[in-house]
């Protein structure tokens, strides 16, 4: 009840705040949202809404760009709710996700004496020993933290993140906001249960909680290391955990210029089109080879140091796809860069993205009118982040769920493919990398990685096999206590108290781990015993 009070109450703030931005119109024109919900935005706005110079003001700007202003006076949470809504076109539309792309999530620094305090605190250690200098005017500020360069009382140049103070509270305040209208609208709005909202925002406050502990950032930071150690031109700062803690993190400082910095790269005397070929497969290995990779890899988080290698920072945001969901994506790729739409819908299927009642050749002809506009471009052209949204439109018609794991991936694939554009606007960054997604599918698909695959599933099935010969006695043990007049009478008798009764002897099978189908085979093999008995 008192939850239920207080989100009401910031609901009512967030609606203000929108109303005053004019940033209530993607609402009222979503074809999702009843006929209630566009009275409200309409009273909203006459309560609201700006007037006169504020209103000229705000209808010289699109709907995303006012979008963008509200989020960003809302604060550290909705402008990292903007940045995820930016891939979502589906639900906001191509104009609105594209001006959403470009929010920027830069906020005022807080002070020094609040940083020092941070510091000192996490550190346990004055900052004069910790350090032999540090700058007190960060070098960057963000909704979450901001960074200071220092150098260590050994001598090394390194980079100091510091969370905002009180950012915790603030975020899991709107978090808590976020399931609550979540909640509301898959209850109350059946279109939006197709797009799995509270999954959404469950991986949204994953999101937040890695960003929100700086020492998982750092784990973040050595696991990508460890994955990429043997990658040529590609380097990933190391972490000074001696000067890491949950709200500070210490890393080495790279010197080296922005990736999309075309003319200083250029004037450095580096290859433009090695660096573009470089970053698209460094892209594919993250994805494809580990499973594990960069999400946040805006220009301003990747650097091209003095001798030409790659060097990301911020490690803030990763993403990880499991094996099955790599092949989906590389049969996707292959079939949509090769143009069989046969092979994309199959492997929709397949995968059970689409349902199996729904029909393959209409959702074939749905694939080939989303990638036809798209792939008749130039090769330099195609965008397949863009393909991906369009993807997303098509889904109502065929009860396809949204995959909220998909959502960091397919952020990252455009603003990948916007500093790919930059450095060469005449090469498509997924042409280059075509070759390494066909050898890795080769490679993981054949026969040989099926055999290997088996082989695989065999020997942990034979690791599992003691325990679950274990738990099988221990099923058997507690089916012979059975009544049998219990089973004589068709199961109407008195079921056994304690943990003896069937019901409760599958609910414990299923929690020893033993198949809930086994058991059953079991229960009725024993019941034809007793009655033929």
């Amino acid at each position: 009840m008192i939850n239920g009070l207080a989100n009401s109450v910031r609901l009512l703030r967030l609606v203000r705040v929108l109303a005053r931005h004019d940033a209530l119109t993607l609402v009222e024109t979503a074809p999702q949202t009843p006929g209630s919900a566009r009275t409200a935005v309409r009273i909203a706005r006459a309560l609201w809404g700006p007037s006169g110079a504020a209103k000229r003001r705000s209808a010289a700007l699109r709907p995303g760009e006012r979008l963008a202003d509200a989020l960003t006076e809302l604060g550290p949470s909705f402008i990292k709710l903007g940045q995820a809504l930016s891939v979502r076109s589906d639900l906001i539309g191509d104009s609105a996700a594209e001006d959403l792309s470009r929010l920027q999530d830069d906020l005022p620094p807080f002070s020094w004496d609040a940083a020092r305090t941070a510091i000192e605190t996490e550190l346990e250690a004055s900052v004069e020993t910790l350090f032999e200098s540090i700058e007190e005017e960060p070098v960057a500020a963000a909704s979450i933290a901001q960074v200071h360069f220092a150098v260590t009382s050994d001598g090394r140049d390194v980079a100091v993140k510091v969370l905002r103070p009180g950012v915790e509270a603030v975020l899991d305040r709107d978090v808590a906001l976020f399931y609550w209208l979540a909640e509301l609208g898959e209850r109350w709005l059946k279109p939006l249960r197709r797009l799995r909202p509270v999954d959404v925002v469950q991986k949204f406050e994953e999101w937040i909680s890695v960003e929100l502990d700086l020492r998982l950032e750092g784990a973040a930071a050595a696991e990508l290391a460890a994955n990429s150690r043997h990658d040529d031109g590609f380097r990933v700062v190391a972490v000074d955990w001696d000067r890491t803690a949950r709200r500070t993190l210490t890393t080495e400082r790279i010197r080296g210029l922005s990736i999309d910095d075309v003319e200083g790269l250029t004037a450095a005397g580096f290859d433009i089109d090695a660096i573009l070929e470089r970053s698209a497969e460094i892209f594919f290995l993250q994805v494809f080879r580990d499973g594990f990779f960069h999400a946040d890899m805006h220009p301003g988080n990747m650097f091209v140091d003095q001798d030409g290698v790659l060097a990301p920072v911020d490690f803030g945001i990763m993403g990880r796809v499991d094996k099955r969901t790599r092949i989906f994506l590389a049969d996707l790729l292959v079939g949509f860069l090769s143009r069989d739409y046969a092979q994309v819908a199959q492997v929709h299927f397949d995968f059970g993205v689409v349902p199996p009642y729904k029909s393959k050749e209409a959702f074939t002809q749905a694939i080939r009118a989303i990638g036809e506009p798209v792939l008749g471009k130039p090769l330099n052209e195609i965008s397949v982040g863009r393909l991906l949204a369009q993807l997303f439109k098509v889904t109502e018609d065929f009860d396809m769920e949204t995959q909220p794991d998909l959502l960091l991936l397919q952020k990252t694939m455009l603003v990948a493919e916007g500093v790919g554009r930059k450095l060469n606007p005449s090469v498509n960054m997924w042409i280059l990398a075509q070759p390494l997604i066909e050898d890795w599918m080769i490679a993981n698909r054949g026969p040989e990685a099926r055999l290997r695959d088996a082989v695989e599933e065999t020997v942990d099935s034979l690791r599992r096999l003691p325990k679950t010969l274990s738990d099988a006695e221990t099923v058997l043990a507690r089916l012979s206590e059975l009544d049998p007049e219990s089973l004589k009478n068709g199961g109407r008798g008195r079921e056994p108290d304690g943990p003896m009764g069937s019901r409760r002897l599958l609910k414990e099978a299923n929690r020893q781990g033993v198949s809930p189908v086994i058991v059953s085979v079991i229960v009725i093999l024993l019941a034809a015993l007793i009655l033929l008995g």
